[in-house]
């Protein structure tokens, strides 16, 4: 970062446990976005100062460590792994990550399953988890997590039940002073990042912003809907069944938010016949999802294809490369702090 004004010098001493953790110029985090997040923007991310990460998703192990060594060869700046608690392979996946020497795991979609965290110490990543509540925010410093992201429901893709300001509000002064933590979910301005940053936070996560760069491969067709879009076009999926727990995503509306909604149906007749057990059926509804984002990122299938954005996307009105989207937030942020 460039210290040429008091309000950089000030975002530069908020911003500095989190770069220090991170290992990065700032902190700020490209949310791992499945079928977005690979190499090329991941790269583009950490060249830029930032901290990219890689969308396992439900990626096999061979493909992992692909894109791994193809984004090493693309940039030599630190970045992170994003992998799904849910995955059949996760212990496999840690092991590739080990293998390139990964130095940041990010663990998502739920609690870790037993042995995860050891295994993700063991081969010297620091990981970070999501927490979507304080308890868990608790819960998961006990265990050992070396960082937390706490993401309120304003965010793009998986999405938990409360705010991003409130659970900044709760989560921040329990917690900050024992882990990092980022916030992520809805911030689109670098003012925004200040203000988390004055409440205790060590850097921030942005995933729709990053969406649309010129270095994201996503399909001209999803970068268009994206700078068509209101905040209020991002809308949350709906649960269709109590007995089926599917986490809500949060998408553009299309067709294929109707789709989903046959989805679930098909998947809970599934369940009552005892043709699948729970978590076959979870995994099913994660397998739609890849599916269907991909026929959105990858095809340009805007209609059918999953649109997953945060309500921020309002904010997301053309194609800029990586690096001046950083520049501009860190600015932005710079500014407000000058200012107050």
């Amino acid at each position: 970062m460039t210290h040429s004004s008091p309000g950089a010098e000030r975002l530069s001493a908020l911003m500095a446990r989190g770069t220090a953790f991170l290992g990065s110029d700032s902190a700020i985090l490209c949310g791992a976005m499945s079928w977005v997040s690979e190499r090329n923007l991941v790269a583009a991310v950490s060249n830029a100062g930032a901290f990219g990460l890689i969308a396992a998703g439900a990626m096999p192990p061979a493909l992992l460590d692909a894109e791994i060594a193809a984004t090493r060869a693309l940039t030599g700046r630190p970045f992170g792994v994003n992998l799904i608690t849910l995955h059949p392979q996760l212990s496999e996946l840690i092991d590739i990550c080990g293998h390139h020497q990964v130095s940041h795991i990010v663990l998502a979609g739920g609690l870790p399953p037993a042995g995860a965290i050891e295994r993700i110490k063991g081969i010297g990543a620091k990981l970070i988890c999501f927490a979507p509540a304080l308890a868990l925010a608790k819960k998961l410093i006990r265990s050992g997590v070396d960082a937390l992201v706490i993401e309120g429901s304003e965010a793009g893709g998986h999405i938990g039940p409360v705010a991003t300001g409130v659970l900044a509000q709760e989560v921040l002064p329990a917690v900050a002073a024992e882990v990092p933590v980022f916030v992520a979910g809805g911030i689109g301005r670098g003012s925004a990042i200040a203000a988390y940053l004055e409440m205790g936070a060590a850097g921030v996560q942005l995933g729709t912003r990053f969406a649309c760069a010129t270095e994201s491969i996503a399909h001209p067709n999803f970068k268009k809907a994206f700078f068509r879009a209101n905040a209020r076009d991002a809308v949350a999926s709906v649960q269709i069944d109590p007995r089926l727990p599917v986490i809500p995503v949060r998408a553009l509306k299309n067709a294929g938010t109707e789709a989903f909604a046959a989805k679930q149906r098909e998947v809970a007749a599934a369940l009552d016949a005892g043709e699948v057990d729970m978590a076959a059926a979870q995994l099913q509804i994660e397998h739609y999802w890849a599916g269907a984002l991909r026929r959105a990122v990858i095809d340009g299938d805007v209609e059918q294809g999953s649109l997953m954005a945060g309500q921020s996307v309002g904010m997301v009105t053309r194609e800029e490369p990586v690096a001046e989207i950083v520049a501009t937030l860190l600015a932005e942020a710079g500014a407000a702090l000058a200012g107050r």
